[in-house]
């Protein structure tokens, strides 16, 4: 069986992880095609390296661009790579430009295709990773469901016969990069010289956080006046965004920091008293990590996290203070998000099925 995974965001590379390992343990043909949809080496290429990750065998150089664009230039691309390898799959992650392009592309060349992390939420159409991922769900031939929840809302949309649960395969990479780190404090915390649980863990970098001046400047006015540094690990979207409204990142208790390496980024999280966040994945990890989380959001696709009380959305600057600093969630050993094992599961069914 020949498997073609599409990635080019940070968290797909995580995902593909898992997925890549599990490919060749059951000596399956795996392609990996990055459409370069991130192209900061801190968002891309480290990845591949940290995460033992075959080197991409396609690499679309796409860049940047509106989301016409982007996913134009995917799409023109992925045509010819899905044609020159015609896979037995197309396996796209998650809810990125890259996904939809590469869905879109294969669909219409009548090649089957699998969505991970199918079924997932927001109930926000304002958001483009909103349609991107319920376009996708709809399109695929195999929706790959990581919990509970997002099988429940694929079964509403009628596409329960294409649903199956088989885990988070976060779950699966944070468990085993989370038990290979060393001992002692975090690399972020030596190089600061900060102690563990003085501080606070923050990424930014959502179109709805970033594109609106009034908007970017409260929320960062709103991590410059927290009771511990706020050490936001800038994207550098949220950089040019932040230089192009005027607005200084680097105030009060906010200091900016380049992303982190992944194994660094866990690490840093353990490390802290808090996330501040607008991404999807770091709510999650938080949470894997039992690390009171805030979301910089007015909903979740993680909608677990909140119900156990280790996530909670905050919109004001009122509410992200209030989040922040609220006392420390009741201990849970619930696990929605799977057993680790996940990726095992999402090879053994693209197997069964292409069979």
């Amino acid at each position: 069986m020949k498997i073609v995974s599409v990635v080019g965001a940070r968290p797909q590379f995580v995902k593909l992880a898992p997925i890549d390992k599990a490919a060749r343990a059951a000596g399956v043909e795996h392609v990996i095609v990055h459409t370069g949809q991130h192209y900061d080496p801190m968002l891309s290429d480290v990845f591949f390296t940290e995460l033992g990750i075959s080197a991409p065998d396609v690499h679309l150089g796409v860049g940047s661009g509106s989301h016409g664009v982007q996913t134009g230039a995917m799409l023109g691309a992925l045509d010819a790579v899905f044609d020159e390898h015609r896979p037995d799959w197309v396996l796209v992650y998650g809810d990125t430009n890259s996904t939809i392009a590469a869905a879109l592309s294969a669909v219409k060349m009548h090649i089957p295709v699998a969505h991970l992390e199918a079924g997932l939420r927001s109930f926000n159409r304002r958001m483009p990773e909103e349609h991107n991922r319920v376009m996708t769900d709809h399109a695929a031939d195999l929706l790959l469901a990581p919990t509970q929840v997002a099988v429940d809302h694929l079964a509403t949309e009628g596409l329960a016969a294409r649903t199956v649960l088989v885990g988070d395969v976060m779950t699966d990479v944070l468990f085993e990069q989370r038990d290979g780190l060393p001992e002692g404090p975090s690399r972020l915390a030596q190089e600061l010289g900060l102690e563990p649980g003085s501080f606070y863990v923050s990424t930014i970098h959502r179109a709805e956080s970033t594109d609106d001046p009034a908007r970017l400047a409260e929320i960062a006015g709103a991590l410059a006046s927290l009771d511990k540094p706020v050490i936001l690990l800038a994207h550098p979207r949220v950089v040019a965004k932040a230089a192009a409204h005027g607005i200084d990142l680097a105030q009060g208790t906010l200091q900016v920091h380049a992303p982190l390496a992944y194994a660094d980024l866990l690490a840093a999280v353990l490390d802290s008293a808090g996330v501040v966040t607008d991404s999807g994945g770091l709510q999650k990890e938080a949470f894997l990590l039992r690390v009171p989380c805030t979301t910089v959001r007015t909903e979740t696709e993680w909608v677990e996290t909140v119900q156990l009380g280790w996530n909670v959305l905050a919109n004001t600057a009122a509410e992200i203070t209030a989040g922040v600093t609220r006392a420390r969630p009741a201990d849970t050993d619930a696990a929605p998000y799977g057993d680790g094992h996940a990726a095992e599961r999402v090879v053994a069914e693209l197997l069964r099925r292409a069979g």
